[in-house]
């Protein structure tokens, strides 16, 4: 778009331009600066985690059990009060977060990693290992991941690494088709025949070639995989088959505040609150960077 059909025309013929605060709020909303804000402080404290936690997550004490935070008629001794054994919900909250962020995270990637290898040997073989695959993908849309996840939770156990193993493997179905429909796309391309012409081999040109060229969608991808994730850690959390204790996530402390909901629902407000605003701000940046990035996503 030029300079001229930005600017918008005044009455009387006169051009009026766009001010630099304007342009600025054009390409950045407030909304999203807002939201990356909230993902910035969110990371800030996962990654100084241990710095910011005025008091071990883990240590009771029954003395001190079912405090109201400091705004609320306690002290700023506990800035968000006490739980049923007398826990820092604070430092608890801290500790969540770090847990929360790791595992969102680590299966994001997972799935990527999963999403990625299926759709570009769909592409590369085509054929039956073409259409083993998008059987794959629909026999995976078809089933309830929840139902799936209990089952295995319930016979393997649900350690930090198990859990994460799980929750990689649901949503990798989605990055599989895209990967698979641009690595078809981009096999057309000039870049990939010209590679393939001079002999680079399968595995050059599409992780040399293809993928640094399609990694714009693959991240915006993964982004918008982010929320569900959280979202899916916290119910299984909440059910009471996510992480157990001396383990904490943002889901678990909900999961044992709700017994709490009436006489201190700060127990189970707080990171209530924490995972809506974080699922929020990932989802806003997520449809943000599609726009600007990928629109053909929309």
């Amino acid at each position: 778009m030029t300079a001229e059909a930005e600017n918008a025309a005044a009455p009387g013929g006169m051009v009026q331009r766009k001010s630099g605060l304007d342009v600025f709020f054009s390409t950045w909303p407030p909304l999203v600066l807002i939201a990356i804000f909230w993902l910035a402080l969110v990371l800030f404290v996962a990654l100084f985690a241990y710095w910011l936690t005025p008091y071990d997550f883990m240590a009771t004490n029954v003395l001190a059990r079912l405090r109201p935070p400091a705004l609320f008629g306690g002290t700023f001794e506990h800035l968000l009060g006490t739980d049923q054994l007398g826990r820092d919900v604070f430092s608890r909250v801290i500790a969540s977060i770090r847990i929360s962020i790791i595992i969102a995270v680590a299966a994001t990637i997972i799935t990527t990693i999963i999403g990625v290898t299926l759709g570009f040997l769909a592409a590369y073989f085509r054929g039956w290992v073409d259409q083993v695959i998008l059987m794959l993908v629909d026999a995976q849309l078809a089933m309830p991941f929840m139902i799936i996840a209990i089952a295995v939770l319930a016979f393997f156990g649900n350690s930090l690494v198990i859990f994460v193993l799980l929750l990689g493997l649901n949503g990798w179905e989605v990055i599989t088709r895209i990967a698979r429909s641009l690595a078809i796309s981009a096999n057309a391309r000039g870049y990939a025949v010209a590679a393939r012409d001079i002999g680079a081999s399968p595995v050059r040109i599409y992780l040399r070639h293809i993928l640094p060229n399609i990694a714009t969608t693959i991240i915006v991808a993964m982004t918008l995989n982010i929320p569900g994730v959280i979202l899916l850690e916290s119910s299984l959390s909440f059910l009471g088959i996510g992480l157990q204790p001396p383990q904490t996530s943002l889901g678990n402390m909900v999961g044992y505040g709700r017994d709490y909901i009436q006489s201190a629902p700060w127990i189970m407000l707080t990171p209530a609150v924490i995972i809506v605003l974080t699922t929020l701000s990932v989802s806003i940046v997520g449809d943000w960077l599609r726009d600007r990035l990928d629109p053909t996503l929309g």
